[in-house]
């Protein structure tokens, strides 16, 4: 298969983060916008982007991009596209579409109206005039944005953030991307000491520990892509192959996630045993006044509560200024902290480095960030 055109599409604020994934894949050719990287590569591209991107939402494949002010031209184009080198007589092919400050923005009448010129370009190609649609699942992605359309093939299926480990429900959980984005935005790597003093579920630690294991995120589940006639199985397999020869033994130190709430903890260490981490985290029902480490230099990355209605708003600052105190004895740490608090600076009584504005599900936050000193070269830490 020929050179394509790929993007990984990316939560607000973490398009730097997928852009490094991408370059430490091999990817170097890529444009980076608001909610997308896009790349090249080949068809094993496409597996390798599925199986290894931690931060990244999806991965599309572009079939075509063009501008249409109206129906009629955006129907013209899209029936011009190359259907037929990507879906087969018998393929599943539903369209999904949405508009930003565009003329065109029924939605609706964009996804029927892709499905009708798909359709037509099909019928002309095959000489049918029904398609049962039986196969493999195919889904068309119509972007429009300014009237710059994007017409894409999503490979993923499910989202990336659905790594298949988490099966347990909790409290406001977080994403599995935004926490492994985290994570690689913080100086935490597999030789530092990490806690997260409000685990939850244990979404960070665990992500964490994928992180430091080199363990490839997608590798306990499948994707859309795996079944399309037109990318050889032995792509995926080897594609596999690779990541599973890639992983390593246990991290350096082991991660500690602590909550006060028993019933999460419970969840979060049947996820980590399900991603394969368990023995790498210790999780502990622990207040965050009881935040106490006698080693150097390492992370703390968590998410508290951010008190959103304004009954509980109280108790979340309450619970920053614990924080605040059990970190100060820290003093060689780096501290990292996602909350849509906006007073969050002055309760905690610093101001933070570096703000990098995130988006947690559809609540806009804040993540600050707290480097510390950098460890000395010859400490191991």
């Amino acid at each position: 298969m020929a050179t394509l055109d790929l993007i990984a599409t990316t939560a607000f604020g973490l398009e730097a983060v997928v852009a490094r994934e991408l370059r430490a894949l091999g990817y170097d050719e890529q444009k980076v916008e608001d909610g997308r990287v896009s790349f090249r590569g080949d068809a094993a591209a496409i597996a390798r982007a599925n199986l290894w991107l931690r931060s990244a939402e999806r991965v599309l494949v572009r079939v075509g991009e063009f501008d249409a002010d109206d129906f009629g031209v955006l129907f013209d184009r899209i029936r011009a596209l190359p259907w037929s080198d990507w879906l087969a007589p018998d393929s599943a092919f539903p369209v999904r579409a949405k508009a930003v400050r565009s003329t065109l923005m029924s939605t609706r009448d964009c996804q029927s109206l892709t499905k009708k010129a798909i359709v037509e370009a099909l019928k002309e190609r095959y000489g049918v005039a029904w398609f049962e649609e039986t196969g493999a699942k195919t889904q068309v992605d119509v972007s429009i944005l300014k009237d710059r359309v994007t017409v894409a093939l999503d490979s993923s299926g499910a989202g990336l953030h659905k790594r298949g480990y988490r099966t347990r429900g909790g409290t406001a959980p977080l994403r599995e991307t935004l926490a492994a984005g985290l994570v690689q935005l913080s100086h935490w790597s597999e030789q530092r000491p990490l806690v997260d003093p409000f685990c939850g579920s244990g979404t960070i630690v665990v992500e964490a520990a994928m992180i430091g294991r080199k363990l490839a995120p997608g590798l306990g589940r499948s994707f859309d892509a795996e079944r399309w006639p037109v990318v050889e199985a032995g792509v995926w397999s080897q594609a596999r192959e690779e990541a599973k020869d890639t992983a390593t033994g246990a991290v350096a130190h082991t991660l500690i996630g602590t909550d006060s709430d028993r019933r999460a903890l419970g969840h979060a260490r049947y996820h980590a045993d399900a991603a394969g981490v368990g023995a790498d985290i210790h999780f502990q029902e622990a207040d965050v006044a009881a935040l106490r480490s006698k080693r150097s230099y390492g992370c703390v990355i968590t998410n508290p509560p951010y008190g959103e209605r304004l009954g509980d708003r109280p108790q979340a600052e309450d619970l920053y200024r614990a924080l605040a105190g059990a970190v100060a004895a820290l003093d060689t740490w780096s501290i990292y902290v996602l909350t849509a608090h906006p007073g969050f600076e002055r309760i905690f009584g610093r101001r933070a480095q570096r703000r990098r504005k995130l988006y947690n599900g559809r609540i806009e936050c804040t993540y600050y960030q707290y480097p510390g000193p950098r460890p000395p070269r010859r400490d191991s830490v």
